[in-house]
């Protein structure tokens, strides 16, 4: 049953995992860039921003790249009060110009500080022999909280283990930034956290289509369901078990599909 299983993700991680999976994804803004800084800083907004359509996410990444006047680092870094005010206004679903404004003082506030910037704010957490990135997780958000650029509304943006959220959107911009292939996805930039380290994202799909596969015991969206399908797949690919996303996430997509078109024909 193991054997068939892994096979089924395999396939499928590697059907999913592919460049032409970039186009119509939340990914295809950061790889628009090519310095570091500038990847890190529109995945990490991108991840932020990812709920709803994502036509809709995209297009609100758009906007961010021309308030940045397309050099995210360097808005970032060296921004004036009036480049700030351009920024009044924006909006994407319950993400508003008031965290917009939050997250770009706290990113100034982290470049500023030298030593690695995002991923140095991340990797500081983890402890030796840590299984997971749930310390990195816990410390960045910690992080936020005491820094000048702290807004209370704006803290529901950064999620963490401790507040007991599957944190999502940060598994997957960890995701993004750490795992390494050839396939021209995911980014791999970073080398302070380890694949083997990285928490499964459960977007619907992979928390449906987990479920199905008997990986995960709960369908609730939570820091212990991800934890447990991570630890499952981690018996399929102990080095990189998050991989297996693309599988669960595409496999959702395929059942969705057949799904409508089986109600178009009712």
């Amino acid at each position: 049953m193991k054997s068939d299983l892994k096979s089924l993700l395999e396939e499928k991680y590697l059907q999913f995992n592919r460049s032409g999976f970039v186009a119509d994804d939340p990914i295809a803004l950061p790889h628009r860039f090519t310095q570091k800084e500038d990847v890190e800083i529109m995945a990490f907004l991108m991840a932020i921003i990812a709920w709803g359509q994502r036509s809709s996410i995209i297009k609100s990444g758009e906007k961010l790249i021309a308030l940045f006047e397309g050099a995210p680092y360097a808005f970032i870094s060296g921004h004036s009060d009036a480049d700030l005010r351009r920024c009044i206004g924006f909006v994407h679903r319950t993400f508003n110009d008031t965290d917009l404004l939050s997250l770009i003082a706290f990113l100034k506030e982290l470049y500023s500080r030298g030593g690695g910037g995002l991923e140095h704010a991340f990797s500081a957490h983890l402890k030796p022999g840590d299984k997971s990135i749930e310390n990195a997780l816990n410390g960045f958000r910690m992080t936020y909280e005491n820094s000048a650029a702290f807004v209370q509304r704006s803290a529901k943006h950064i999620a963490w283990p401790a507040g007991g959220s599957a944190c999502k959107r940060l598994n997957m911009f960890l995701r993004w930034m750490v795992r390494k292939d050839a396939h021209g996805v995911d980014f791999g930039i970073w080398n302070s956290i380890s694949p083997a380290q990285l928490v499964c994202p459960l977007d619907v799909h992979v928390i449906r289509q987990a479920y199905k596969l008997k990986l995960i015991s709960s369908e609730k969206s939570n820091w212990k369901t991800a934890l447990e399908l991570t630890e499952r797949l981690k018996k399929l690919d102990a080095d990189d078990p998050v991989k297996y996303d693309f599988a669960l996430f595409g496999l959702g997509i395929e059942t969705k599909k057949k799904e409508q078109l089986r109600q178009a024909f009712v």
